[in-house]
């Protein structure tokens, strides 16, 4: 079953929904061809940010630092449901233009899913800096690219227009809002990090019928905005 998903390196409940996903195919015993797409969240981020992601979150949005801690906790606590290790106190985040591209070059080899996964790991596990040239050599190394080749990478522009032809199709055609975004089959759109039985409800829907173009997103679907990122309020 074909899966396109729209994500950033960057987001905590993109990597959930990955392991959600891919825990659900198994169980129901699907067999998935997953294609990534590119989705910034912050396509001005810097290279690095000085502050910690917790000081400058809590700066950005208005809120103290012990609110985005506790934040922070929570979404690490439904991270760890899944097999996940969310060290949110290293986690660097930064422009992940370049992730996105070598996630590209990885993906035109077969290897975009190992890809995302490194990277997912390197920043939420590991808490090294996502959008420093380092960082994002040493993630591609790891899942075995040639390094001459990602040096070329890194040194043009190649694959940019990979990055924002997603980014235009995300925003234009799909009006995707937060992401992880899914679509099942070309045909079946999914937003959020979804419980399993949402992901399998869907694995049958597609089976099932060739007439369905879409599908309303669950109430307790969780995604990563433009503007944010956090579990929502329990009411």
């Amino acid at each position: 079953m074909r899966v396109d998903i729209w994500s950033d390196v960057v987001c905590p409940f993109c990597y959930i929904g990955k392991k959600r996903l891919e825990s659900a195919a198994e169980q129901a015993g699907v067999e998935l061809e997953v294609y990534w797409h590119s989705y910034e969240l912050d396509p001005e981020a810097p290279v690095k940010h000085e502050q910690s992601n917790t000081e400058r979150l809590a700066q950005k949005y208005g809120r103290t630092v012990e609110e985005m801690e506790e934040m922070q906790q929570r979404i690490a606590a439904m991270a760890a449901e899944e097999g996940i290790e969310f060290n949110w106190k290293q986690a660097n985040s930064g422009n992940t233009f370049d992730a996105h591209r070598i996630i590209h070059l990885a993906q035109s080899k077969g290897l975009g899913n190992q890809a995302e996964e490194a990277f997912f790991y390197t920043y939420m596990t590991q808490g090294l800096a996502i959008g420093e040239r380092e960082t994002v050599e040493d993630v591609a190394a790891r899942i075995g690219l040639d390094a001459a080749e990602v040096e070329y990478v890194l040194d043009t522009d190649t694959f940019a227009d990979f990055v924002q032809h997603d980014e235009k199709l995300a925003r234009e055609q799909l009006k995707v809002t937060g992401v992880p975004f899914f679509v099942f089959d070309q045909r079946i759109a999914l937003a959020g990090a979804q419980p399993r039985d949402v992901f399998i409800q869907v694995f049958d829907q597609v089976l099932k019928t060739q007439q369905e173009t879409s599908i309303n997103q669950p109430e307790d679907g969780v995604v990563c905005t433009d503007e944010n990122c956090e579990i929502p309020d329990q009411k």
